[in-house]
């Protein structure tokens, strides 16, 4: 029963393209999508992303045409801005060590973790590398956030067609911190969900 619940939630998630524009989303409804992002995984368990929730319209009419004019972007009731962290994922970052000192592991096992962060990283400390990890992560929170979303029958679309540095410009982004990775589109939809399309099993899955 649970497992068709499930699939019943994806099967009702589509890009939406046009929005109720008289719909709202409810608070604690919302709410419970910014949870389904906040539990999301991430690699180390950096939750690399930071969610910047529009509901102003004058903003989103401002946003609009670098957004390539698409119509969700006005039309939606939230809009989210997923930034990616940088700056904060350096080794050594107080943000780092914050993030392994939460866990409840003895101090040396720590360290040990610490350095293999450390080892990791250093082929991704300049700035578009680090970028790509953290935005990686981001994705994860989304899909999530879409998943959640439709599980209460709330639509949504993945937005990449965008100015990046027009978006940051006019969100005021500090780039050294944090960039741009994608913005999603929540509201109810005005028009049927196309038929769902995807390709089967057999075309996508290899056992070995």
């Amino acid at each position: 029963m649970v497992k068709n619940q499930f699939l019943e939630a994806m099967n009702f998630r589509h890009a939406c393209k046009i929005f109720d524009e008289n719909r709202k989303i409810p608070k604690d409804d919302f709410n419970y999508i910014l949870e389904c992002a906040r539990l999301s995984p991430s690699s180390f368990g950096m939750e690399h992303w930071r969610l910047l929730v529009i509901t102003n319209d004058k903003l989103k009419k401002r946003l609009k045409p670098y957004c390539w004019n698409q119509p969700q972007i006005t039309t939606c009731s939230h809009l989210v801005v997923i930034k990616a962290i940088k700056k904060d994922l350096f080794p050594n970052s107080d943000y780092v060590k914050k993030i392994f000192f939460r866990r409840d592991l003895p101090k040396e096992k720590i360290l040990n973790y610490l350095k293999v962060y450390e080892n990791f990283m250093q082929d991704k400390l300049n700035s578009k590398e680090l970028f790509c990890w953290s935005s990686k992560q981001c994705y994860i929170a989304a899909a999530n956030m879409m998943t959640g979303a439709a599980f209460i029958k709330v639509d949504s679309c993945p937005i990449e067609g965008f100015e990046k540095e027009m978006v940051e410009e006019i969100l005021e982004i500090d780039k050294e911190k944090e960039e741009v990775s994608l913005l999603i589109a929540f509201g109810y939809r005005v028009n049927k969900a196309p038929q769902k399309k995807r390709l089967s099993l057999d075309e996508i899955v290899e056992w070995r």
